[in-house]
C-alpha cells in the first residue's frame, strides 16, 4: 500500500476519479528531522493506510499543496488531529471553514525548515501550487504542474491525456497551461525549481520518475514559459 523510495520518503497511491475519469492520485510522505512526518496531498484513507503511515512516525504536517488537492484534508486532520495543516493561497477563500490552517507561500515554515525547500508557482490564481524539494533524497514534489502518464490506461483516461497533450511522457497539460495566464509571474518559480539539484520527481498523476527527472522537466518548463 505504501512504497518506500528510500532516504526517508514514501508514496501512497490512491484510486481517484475526476468527472468519471480514473485519473488516480498520490500522496507523498517525508520523514522530517525530528522524526515526524510531512504528508503531501493526502488522498482517501483506509484503516490500512492510516496504520501504514503511523508505522513510519507521527504525522506532524498535513499539506494541501494547491487549490485543487483539498478534498481529503479534513479526513486526514480527523485521523491526525495533532498535526498542523498547511494550505495553498486560494484555499482560505475556497474553504473558509479551514480557519485552523496555515497558508503556504515562498517562505519555508519552521516545521520543515532544514528538511524541505519550496516555491509558490505564481501566475495561476486558481491553482496556487507550491512545489517542494527534498534535498536529502534529491526529490522534487509536484502536484498538478506536470503529469507523467505512461503505459496502458483506461479508455477515458487515455482520451483525457490525449486532449491534454500528456501522453506517455512528463508534460504540463494544456489545461494547466491555460490556467497560467501570467507566464512572467511563473518564471521566477520555474527558475528556482531548475536551480534545485533534483533527480527524482513524485507527482500526483502518473508514474514517479526515479532518475534523470531534471533533464526531462527542464525543456518542458522552458516550452511552457515561452508559449
Amino acid at each position: 500500500m505504501i512504497r518506500s523510495l528510500g532516504d526517508g520518503i514514501w508514496v501512497l497511491d490512491h484510486d481517484f476519479k475526476m468527472m468519471g475519469i480514473p485519473i488516480g492520485t498520490r500522496a507523498t510522505v517525508i520523514r522530517l528531522g525530528d522524526g515526524g512526518l510531512f504528508l503531501h496531498a493526502p488522498g482517501p484513507l483506509s484503516l490500512e493506510s492510516i496504520d501504514a503511515i503511523n508505522a513510519l512516525g507521527p504525522v506532524r504536517c498535513i499539506v494541501a499543496p494547491n487549490d485543487f488537492h483539498h478534498l481529503y484534508l479534513e479526513e486526514s486532520h480527523r485521523a491526525w488531529p495533532n498535526a498542523d495543516v498547511y494550505v495553498s493561497a486560494g484555499l482560505p477563500t475556497k474553504r473558509p471553514e479551514l480557519t485552523y490552517a496555515h497558508v503556504l507561500g515562498d517562505e519555508v515554515p519552521a516545521a520543515w525548515a532544514g528538511d524541505l525547500e519550496q516555491v509558490w508557482m505564481r501566475g495561476a490564481p486558481k491553482v496556487n501550487e507550491v512545489v517542494f524539494f527534498h534535498p536529502r533524497s534529491r526529490t522534487l514534489i509536484l502536484t498538478d504542474l506536470a503529469f507523467n502518464v505512461t503505459g496502458s490506461v483506461p479508455f477515458l483516461l487515455r482520451v483525457f491525456i490525449l486532449i491534454n497533450g500528456v501522453v506517455g511522457r512528463l508534460a504540463i497539460s494544456r489545461l494547466m497551461k491555460a490556467m497560467y495566464r501570467d507566464r512572467g509571474s511563473a518564471r521566477p518559480g520555474a527558475e528556482k525549481i531548475l536551480a534545485w539539484d533534483f533527480d527524482r520527481i513524485t507527482l500526483c498523476h502518473g508514474d514517479v520518475i526515479e532518475s534523470g527527472a531534471k533533464v526531462l522537466l527542464a525543456p518542458e518548463l522552458a516550452r511552457f514559459l515561452d508559449s
